[in-house]
């Protein structure tokens, strides 16, 4: 199993990256502002039901490529960094539209399934688990699988507090959230920032492809 310290980096990593306004919280922000705190707190839900799928196939598919090949792995990890340092640059590059957004209300269920989808083909987590978090995982310590699957768990636990505070907090704010161009930019500056740094520690950890 991973030390306490590479869990406590991995925790501080991982909260750095879902405190970003990616596809899952820009979802569950529409949601809360559209429909209020139940709606937003089940979109919460199906976010992180879709990532219990990113959860095994990084278990699966990461143990066995990071098994199989050191430059296999390095190519995604670059990969990785180089879309994470994009996501950076397209987001302060961004310009917000003043003006409210108009958003149908929609069912439990329908809110619980578009939260699954939204998070099963969000890039940001799919880079995450392909690139990121791999870089956590000591081979040294264990198998990968299990090693993968509890930083995987604390993924989810940190990012439903995460993605339940801005559930809260945008329904609470719902009506400045509708009409601010300038709160916008600023998430947008704020998440454009910590993309290029996650981008960069991901390019520059290297020490668990060394391991292998």
């Amino acid at each position: 199993m991973p030390s306490v310290t590479t869990l406590a980096l991995f925790s501080a990593a991982t909260l750095a990256l879902l405190l970003v306004p990616g596809p899952a919280v820009v979802y569950i922000v529409t949601r809360s502002v559209a429909q209020g705190r139940t709606a937003g707190l089940l979109s919460v839900l199906g976010v992180h039901a879709g990532s219990l799928v990113h959860v095994a196939a990084a278990a699966l598919g990461i143990s066995a490529l990071l098994a199989a090949s050191a430059t296999a792995f390095a190519v995604v990890k670059y990969l990785g960094a180089a879309y994470l340092v994009y996501l950076g640059v397209r987001k302060l590059m961004t310009r917000s539209e003043a003006g409210p957004t108009e958003v149908r209300h929609a069912s439990r269920s329908r809110l619980l399934g578009e939260g699954f989808v939204v998070n099963v083909l969000n890039p940001k987590t799919v880079i995450f688990f392909l690139a990121f978090l791999p870089q956590f995982a000591d081979p040294a310590r264990g198998p990968l699988a299990p090693q993968i699957v509890l930083l995987g768990a604390i993924w989810i636990v940190l990012g439903m507090a995460s993605d339940g505070s801005y559930a809260l907090a945008s329904s609470a704010l719902a009506g400045r959230l509708r009409s601010s161009a300038r709160a916008r930019r600023r998430l947008d500056v704020g998440s454009g920032v910590v993309y290029l740094g996650l981008g960069a520690v991901a390019a520059l950890a290297s020490e668990g492809a060394r391991k292998l």
